[in-house]
């Protein structure tokens, strides 16, 4: 891993789906003592293998279910392997559900240090930061204000904003960039493609194709937990392409909802 960002080393991942219909915690516990819950096996990712250098941009593409998320996830920490491993060198920050962490009776102000310190930032580094997190989003008039008075896209702007202020070294992307109005997803893209400019690692994992040919430079195909390829942009974004067909353009679409809103 001399000059490796990233190993995904024959990864799996097995989840348990259970069988029987359970009312209560009780009534799983008792069954599964008395061995009456049965479970099916399923394989989310299987045998998944892959490298990345220092600065390398990957785009993780598939249909819904193929296990794009699973695989992010796994590589932040979140899930651990049933088999295989993941190594990595420096800081990885995980961009997986923005605002997860967010209380909705605590105003914006506070949720920015409450969400701050679920990703591991110091009070001190907040607020440090504090006035930058607050214009990048947008929302100076709304700061202390209760989350629950917040639209969804607001939330994930305010989100957005926490989590991309530090600098990490491997930067994890689940469809982020999708939030927001089309003015603030081109925002978060510019943003991103600023910290990818320092040599930041990146994982992408994008429902728009040439979101991903704008952003990566590397591609891979995921298909039911089974990585089908992995490479140049390019190449793979072309094989990805053959599978599904064209898709739609997005730009025109977010257009001409912008002009009709």
């Amino acid at each position: 891993m001399a000059n490796d960002a990233l190993n995904v080393d024959h990864v799996s991942i097995r989840f348990n789906l259970s069988k029987e219909k359970v009312d209560s915690l009780k009534d799983y516990v008792l069954k599964s003592i008395t061995r009456q819950m049965q479970f099916d096996e399923f394989w989310a990712l299987t045998d998944v293998s892959f490298k990345l250098k220092k600065g390398d941009r990957l785009g993780i593409l598939g249909m819904n279910g193929a296990g794009k998320s699973t695989l992010l996830k796994v590589i932040a920490g979140v899930f651990k392997p049933t088999e295989g491993k993941v190594t990595h060198k420096g800081k990885i920050v995980p961009l997986l559900e923005l605002g997860a962490g967010f209380d909705k009776e605590y105003t914006g102000r506070e949720n920015i240090y409450l969400y701050g310190a679920m990703l591991g930032y110091s009070k001190s580094f907040i607020d440090s930061k504090f006035d930058e997190i607050v214009a990048f989003s947008e929302l100076e008039k709304f700061i202390d204000v209760p989350l629950k008075n917040y639209s969804s896209g607001m939330k994930s702007r305010l989100g957005f904003s926490v989590a991309t202020v530090v600098e990490p070294d491997i930067l994890i992307l689940d469809e982020v960039l999708s939030v927001g109005d089309a003015k603030f997803r081109k925002k978060s893209e510019q943003k991103v493609l600023s910290m990818m400019e320092d040599g930041v690692t990146v994982l992408f994992v994008s429902h728009s194709l040439k979101q991903v040919r704008r952003l990566c430079t590397k591609a891979m195909i995921l298909d039911k937990g089974h990585m089908l390829a992995f490479g140049d942009i390019e190449p793979i974004a072309q094989q990805y392409e053959a599978m599904v067909g064209p898709e739609d353009d997005d730009d025109v679409k977010n257009k001409k909802k912008s002009k009709e809103g």
